[in-house]
């Protein structure tokens, strides 16, 4: 077999496996030390950084990827107490409306909620709404904040359409073991 033949037999099947490849490639995470363990349909980026939520300022800890047209994001914040933590929690929602420039006063919207369960929690709600990408664009946004203790979780998608199905797969894979 001559050098040109090997080569062309090489990039046909690499050709082959990357048409294999799922858009939708699920995978349990957890970062070293997290207090939260998530089903991510891609290989997620890490970042922390110091916010102010709630009258709080602590460092927000983030596993996020894009696929699919669909950014998913893991956060959380150790808050230190759980008085300190619900009123975290209760700005976090508002601040995810306030990313989209949704109107934050949805986070009090019976209509704007769905029932949320976090294995491990104390609380959780769940948060749906639509708004505007920083760019402009029309996104939606469907979120889980829970807490258990001074920690805190932020779960959400973000995208033009969410199908429900791929959000029920996201949510039921965040954990608080």
């Amino acid at each position: 077999m001559t050098r040109s033949r090997r080569l062309a037999g090489a990039l046909t099947g690499l050709l082959l496996i990357a048409a294999c490849t799922p858009t939708f490639n699920w995978r349990t995470v957890r970062a070293d030390g997290a207090p939260v363990e998530a089903l991510l349909p891609c290989k997620p980026e890490r970042a922390e950084r110091e916010v102010p939520l709630g009258g709080l300022n602590a460092t927000l800890h983030m596993l996020s990827c894009d696929t699919g047209g669909l950014t998913f994001a893991v956060a959380w914040v150790d808050a230190g107490d759980a008085a300190r933590a619900a009123r975290a929690l209760e700005a976090w929602r508002r601040a995810t409306l306030l990313a989209v420039q949704a109107d934050p006063a949805l986070a009090d919207d019976p209509a704007a909620s769905w029932p949320a369960g976090v294995p491990g929690s104390d609380r959780a709600l769940g948060l749906q709404a639509s708004g505007r990408s920083p760019g402009g664009e029309p996104v939606q946004v469907r979120a889980l904040h829970a807490m258990r203790g001074g920690q805190l979780l932020h779960a959400a998608i973000y995208g033009r359409a969410i199908e429900p199905e791929l959000a029920a797969t996201f949510f039921e894979g965040v954990r608080l073991p």
